[in-house]
């Protein structure tokens, strides 16, 4: 299979930004439809990491191939956390990374501390960075009854872990039919399974090649970029992993498979409505800030659009030209997200006589939280209430199973360009608690004091679910 692919260097790691490649599709392949077998998860507990920055380019808008396949979406009953399948000959390894997301209500509070204590979720000056912890922790405390409600109303936790599972099982089984074999781990930022231990395992299995590939079709510093700090200052203490080839495939919107399931799974749905073409198609992803964009260089934005682009020009060669609009959901405190927002955008359409809409939640490949309640709940009930009279949703791709061969085929294309990280002589910043316990402790209660004084004047901290 030919397959064009860009590479960016970042501290020693080689990242492959996936192009769009022609792919022969075996349509009697779905991967989830094969006997199921092994693949490893982990579990164990998180930290943070200093920023990344990454280089970015242009994306090529051009789809190289088209293929028309069935979308088919499945699922299967996962066994308990198992050990590695044997992986001969080159060791080959997948490390799938993913948010994550409470497998209980107990769990809904220090899961959001984890998500809040990430620097590249709330990005405070190096001045006040002593205060990451005790808002984390102030955040996660007060958001946690309203988000239990979100989770409850969704069975009691995310799916996100499980699907993600079944995921990492359908990878490996769509390897092996290319005849790769490789042993596929699952890597979640701010819960079980967490990064340290997948990368413990990774050690272990003694894996000789490595690729990453974030469950994030577009990059983003607060997703993929946060991650792969994790993953780097792992690798850079470990004199073993440190040697390990890595290719991390930091984007792959723009891939044929991914623009082709996600046209075929809306095109599935607009033929449940009664008027397919009077339907305005509307694409939902999740916001970040703006200054990430404006300061920081994120290129999300523009990969959010050119994303769009391709979908609807596929949709399109088939002959499907519904009106479209992009929003962004899932909005967090008081600064200025991506706009527009999501929730104004439903009440305009209404207001404007939009009668027939169709959500697609296009930053998300798994149901979680964000499809379950917010589009599902929310959503829906504030566009009815708007005026919108019928209301659709396209499901994520999931194990679909053209979307799932995709990903192996962009495994397959990273293989070659894994590249062994470079020793880096960065020292860490040394533990405050550790040089000063006692100034550890001042800074703290100092720290928590003062989350508490921003919670009061900025209550909005409090009101949204994550």
């Amino acid at each position: 299979m030919d397959a064009s692919m860009s590479s960016h260097a970042l501290s020693g790691l080689n990242f492959s930004k996936s192009n769009t490649a022609d792919v022969t599709r075996d349509r009697s392949l779905h991967a989830c439809e094969l006997p199921r077998q092994s693949s490893w998860r982990s579990g164990t507990t998180g930290r943070t990491f200093q920023n990344l920055k990454l280089d970015t380019s242009a994306h090529n808008r051009n789809l190289a191939a088209k293929t028309f396949c069935s979308a088919e979406a499945c699922i299967h009953p996962l066994s308990a956390i198992e050990s590695p399948s044997h992986v001969e000959e080159d060791k080959v390894g997948v490390l799938l990374l993913n948010l994550g997301g409470p497998d209980t209500l107990n769990d809904v509070q220090p899961f959001l501390y984890n998500l809040f204590a990430d620097p590249d979720i709330i990005r405070l000056p190096r001045l006040f960075r002593f205060l990451q912890r005790p808002l984390a922790r102030l955040i996660s405390t007060l958001r946690a009854p309203k988000s239990k409600e979100g989770y409850a109303s969704i069975g009691g936790g995310s799916p996100l872990r499980k699907i993600t599972d079944e995921q990492a099982d359908a990878l490996k089984m769509a390897l092996e039919a290319k005849k790769v074999a490789a042993n596929v781990y699952v890597a979640m930022r701010y819960w079980h399974p967490f990064t340290e231990e997948a990368v413990q395992q990774i050690k272990r299995d003694k894996i000789k090649k490595l690729v990453v590939l974030p469950l994030y079709p577009q990059y983003s510093i607060s997703t993929t970029g946060s991650s792969v700090r994790v993953l780097q200052d792992l690798f850079r203490e470990d004199k073993v992993l440190s040697r390990l080839p890595v290719a991390i495939i930091q984007s792959w919107y723009q891939r044929g498979g991914y623009v082709n399931s996600m046209a075929d799974l809306i095109e599935k749905e607009l033929q449940n409505f009664g008027s397919p073409d009077e339907v305005m198609i509307f694409f939902s992803a999740h916001g970040v800030p703006v200054s990430y964009v404006r300061d920081a260089g994120d290129p999300y934005k523009d990969q959010m659009e050119d994303c769009i682009y391709l979908i609807m020009q596929e949709l399109k060669a088939r002959g499907i030209n519904n009106d479209h609009k992009l929003a962004y959901q899932s909005r967090v405190g008081p600064v200025q997200w991506l706009k527009p927002y999501t929730d104004e955008v439903l009440v305009e359409l209404g207001k404007n006589g939009v009668k027939s809409l169709l959500a697609v939640p296009v930053s998300f490949v798994s149901e979680h939280i964000e499809t379950l309640e917010e589009i599902d709940m929310e959503y829906k009930e504030l566009a009815l209430e708007s005026g919108v009279e019928n209301w659709g949703r396209v499901p994520a791709l999931g194990c679909t199973s053209t979307f799932i061969t995709d990903l192996a085929d962009a495994v397959i294309e990273a293989l070659p360009s894994a590249a062994a990280m470079t020793t880096d002589t960065t020292v860490s910043e040394p533990s405050s608690f550790k040089q000063n316990p006692a100034g550890f402790a001042i800074k703290m209660l100092l720290g928590s004091f003062l989350a508490f004084i921003v919670l009061l004047v900025f209550p909005a901290f409090k009101n949204q679910n994550v």
